[in-house]
């Protein structure tokens, strides 16, 4: 029933509760149950309501980390003045979970939707992203939102990332110094498999460019058990 919902009949669901009365309501009982192209229905359908009602929803469960988020991510945080809500002082956990997940999806996901070079308040909200991390207890998602975002920072030119040279530096070194903190690296070292590949991949990628403390004995570790280049053709040729 779900995958009928998420793929087939995404639309006519989505276009049929908006028109009700209380329709915020159905569509955002709609939105926890379906997945892919269906949510991205039920999403925009909700950002075209605007309905005030359903800020808290999307402030804090549009996104669910597929791939698709990249089409409403951006009318996400334009909808629901996200840029208001994680600014504030009693921000909860769940919203800036959501903001950093808004935020990697607007950093890489250009073709689909709105990216942080054209969302006006991007550098605010980097900056009140990176803010908040300190008083959150740290987990191995928080530490990979927050590295992702650091690296397209420090990959891209600053316009592209929203923010002026200065402003881009100041987060990504904000950004830095949580992932730095030594519970922060037990977090993820603790959260991530070290067999996989994606740890492989990450700690060969966005630890090494980002110089990462957490990794820094992966690092070494493999690039004492690599060979030098001049090692490596003495021992082809049969030399000791």
């Amino acid at each position: 029933m779900n995958a009928l919902l998420s793929n087939q009949f995404g639309p006519l669901a989505a276009d049929a509760l908006q028109r009700r009365r209380g329709g915020a309501e159905a569509l955002q009982w709609l939105g926890e149950r379906v997945a892919g192209w269906g949510r991205v229905y039920v999403v925009e359908a909700l950002c075209r309501q605007g309905a005030a009602s359903s800020r808290p929803w999307l402030l804090r469960h549009a996104c669910d980390g597929d791939y698709l988020n990249g089409y409403f991510a951006g009318k996400v945080a334009t909808t629901a003045h996200l840029h208001e809500a994680i600014t504030s002082t009693d921000a909860d956990d769940d919203l800036v979970d959501h903001t950093g997940w808004l935020l990697r999806t607007m950093a890489d996901r250009g073709g689909m939707g709105m990216t942080l070079e054209h969302y006006p308040p991007a550098a605010v909200v980097l900056a009140a992203h990176a803010a908040h991390l300190p008083q959150q207890p740290p987990t191995a998602n928080r530490y990979m939102d927050a590295a992702m975002i650091a690296d397209y920072l420090v990959a891209k030119p600053p316009n592209r990332c929203g923010c002026t040279a200065e402003q881009r530096d100041r987060i990504v070194q904000d950004y830095l110094a949580v992932l730095d903190q030594p519970d922060w690296r037990n977090a993820v070292r603790a959260g991530l498999g070290p067999t996989s590949s994606f740890f492989a991949w990450f700690v060969d990628h966005l630890a090494a460019r980002l110089r990462l403390g957490a990794f820094s004995d992966v690092a070494e570790s493999d690039e004492r058990s690599t060979p030098s280049p001049n090692r490596r053709l003495i021992e082809a040729e049969g030399c000791p």
